[in-house]
Formats: structure tokens, C-alpha cells, sequence
């Protein structure tokens, strides 16, 4: 299924806006002739420096910007971590949207997962939003994404595009397609997560890998996620929870209290920002980045790309986080 909101975007950001831009600045300049007796117009010269930074950015973003991509490393601690997982390598990715990295931009995904696999990383972790709209979106890729190789594995978790919720078809389609999401994922070699978890293990150690359904609002975002199936039988091992809407972290995770650290996508940082800083901050949501409660914490990715392939300032990223054991200086 083709999706038009590449193309409308463009439509609206090359032609729509820079119309309305034209007609607001010469509102604009006729208020400032009346009010200020002024016989010079400078509306022509205003709406034609505006237009040509709305195309210079949309024509950037939806190119460089959206090839762009970067790798981050940090490091949590947690008192509860098992010793022998000190050092212990997660590469968190999310958000990967593959029905727009379809024919000649094959090549960005293939990109982005060889940079995953070059951090030799003990885990690779999937936070979910594999597809745009429906399965068929997987098939040109699912050698590429078969080839992650993390010595543990590739765990992963469904995001509220992996659902049928944006397909125009009927109630045994969408059904259809949900499974094919499954079917594939687990095809290509990675655990998904349903409302469960797994057990790693080293030496007699182990930390608990668990992933929730799409925990979203319950209107527009699916509300799939039981917490208490999800950890069911968990007691007090060190937890990394996948779950692909922030949102869920402050509603259930934080409650159940049992989470050290939370993994998610779904925002993609609005993908845009400027010098670090998004719209959407301004929302007081968890959006991008760390966020900590007590022993607790959630970090949210800007994820790879997008169903609009666009991305400025907040440029698609692979994150790998260090497990590590707090110093004494820590616990001071």
C-alpha cells in the first residue's frame, strides 16, 4: 500500500505554505504602510527571502538530513546489577519505518545496520514502528535486517504502526497483517516481546529483558500493554523494559516499580530540532533523551527515520548504552 504523506508534505511545504507566507507578509506590510505612513513596500523582498528558507530547509531536510545518522554512547548505572554484567553493551534502535526507505534509499537502512553491527554489541534491542502501514513494506528488506547479529541476540517490541490501526482494509486484513508483523519479525531471527520477558544469563547471574505491547493513550495509539503479564514472576532482578510509547513510563512502568531502565521510541524527537531542542518539549512529555525517577529510568530515542522521510536537527540515531556497576564514588 502506497502512503501519500511524503507527498503531501511536500505539496504543503513547497507550495502551500510559501503561498501563505506571500499573502501574510503582504498583510503585514500594508498594516505597517498605514500605520507608519511608509510609501516603501518591502513585501516582495520579506516573502522572497521566507520562501526560499522554506524550500532550502524542506529540500535539506528530506535529503542530507534525512540520510544523516548518528551513533551515541552513554552508560547507566544501577546498584542492581548484577556484577558480571558490568560493561554489558545494548544498541537501542527504534522507529525504523522501512516502507520509506524503499528502492533507491535501500541503501540508508543498509547503512544504519551496519553501523548497529560494527558496536559489537552483547544485546541489539528494537523499540518498535518496524513498518508504515502494513507487511508487505518488510519483504524488500528482511535480508537486510536478518543480518543484526549481537552475541545475545536481537530483542524487539511492536510499535503502534506495527498494528493495523492506519490500514484501509477490512477486520480479517487487518487481523492478517497483524500476524504477518510476527511472523516476520520472528523470521528474521529476533524475539519479539508480546507482554513477556527473557532471562540472560552470565555465569549464575541473569537480568530480565522484558517487552510490553504498544502502551499508548488508548485513543489514538493502540493500549495493548499489561505489565503485570509482562513481568509476571519477576522479583527484584535488574529489568530493561522495551515499550515503544514514552507515555506508558509515568502510567504503568514507574507504578509497577519493578523497571530499572526503560527503553522507548514513537517521537522521533519531532524529527526536528534546533541545537538540541524540540517543539515537543514543550508538551512536558518524555520526548527525547534521559529521564529519571528515583532508582528509575527512560531513555528515549530519536529512532532511524520516519513515515515522512524529513529530519532536521533531530537526526536519526543509534543509541549503545553500558551497563555498569556504580563506583564507590557513585554511592557517595
Amino acid at each position: 500500500m502506497v502512503t501519500y504523506a511524503p507527498y503531501t508534505f511536500l505539496i504543503v511545504s513547497l507550495l502551500v505554505v510559501p503561498l501563505f507566507v506571500v499573502w501574510a507578509c503582504r498583510v503585514i506590510d500594508r498594516h505597517v504602510q498605514r500605520r507608519w505612513h511608509l510609501k516603501k513596500s518591502y513585501a516582495w523582498v520579506a516573502s522572497l527571502l521566507l520562501v526560499l528558507a522554506i524550500w532550502a530547509t524542506v529540500i535539506y531536510g528530506s535529503t542530507v538530513g534525512f540520510q544523516k545518522l548518528e551513533v551515541h554512547h552513554y552508560t547507566f548505572r544501577s546498584a542492581a546489577l548484577p556484577p558480571t554484567f558490568d560493561g554489558y553493551r545494548i544498541v537501542h534502535f527504534s522507529d525504523a519505518h522501512v516502507g520509506s526507505y524503499s528502492g533507491d534509499k535501500r541503501w540508508i537502512l543498509e547503512k544504519a545496520i551496519d553501523s548497529i553491527n560494527a558496536q559489537h554489541a552483547d544485546l541489539i534491542v528494537f523499540t518498535g514502528d518496524l513498518q508504515n502501514i502494513e507487511p508487505l513494506e518488510l519483504d524488500e528488506h528482511m535480508q537486510t535486517l536478518s543480518r543484526l547479529k549481537a552475541r545475545d541476540g536481537v530483542y524487539s517490541v511492536l510499535g503502534n504502526h506495527d498494528y493495523s490501526m492506519y490500514f484501509k482494509g477490512s477486520e480479517q486484513q487487518k487481523k492478517a497483517n497483524d500476524q504477518a508483523v510476527i511472523r516476520k519479525e520472528r523470521e528474521m531471527g529476533w524475539t519479539l516481546l508480546l507482554n513477556e520477558h527473557c532471562t540472560i544469563e552470565r555465569d549464575s547471574d541473569h537480568i530480565v529483558i522484558a517487552g510490553m505491547e504498544n502502551d499508548g493513550n488508548g485513543t489514538r495509539f493502540p493500549q495493548l500493554g499489561d505489565i503485570g503479564k509482562t513481568l509476571a514472576g519477576v522479583g527484584n532482578d535488574f529489568v530493561v523494559m522495551l515499550e515503544h510509547d514514552p507515555s506508558s513510563w509515568k502510567r504503568r512502568i514507574i507504578p509497577d516499580g519493578r523497571a530499572q531502565l526503560t527503553l522507548s521510541g514513537h517521537t522521533h524527537g519531532m524529527q526536528m530540532a534546533i541545537g538540541g531542542w524540540t517543539p515537543l518539549q514543550l508538551t512536558g512529555r518524555e520526548c527525547m533523551g534521559w529521564y529519571h525517577d528515583g532508582q528509575q529510568a527512560l531513555f528515549v530515542t530519536k529512532g532511524l527515520g520516519g513515515v515522512i522521510p524529513f529530519r532536521l536537527g533531530a537526526t536519526g540515531e543509534i543509541v549503545v548504552i553500558t551497563l555498569a556497576v556504580p563506583s564507590p564514588s557513585d554511592r557517595r
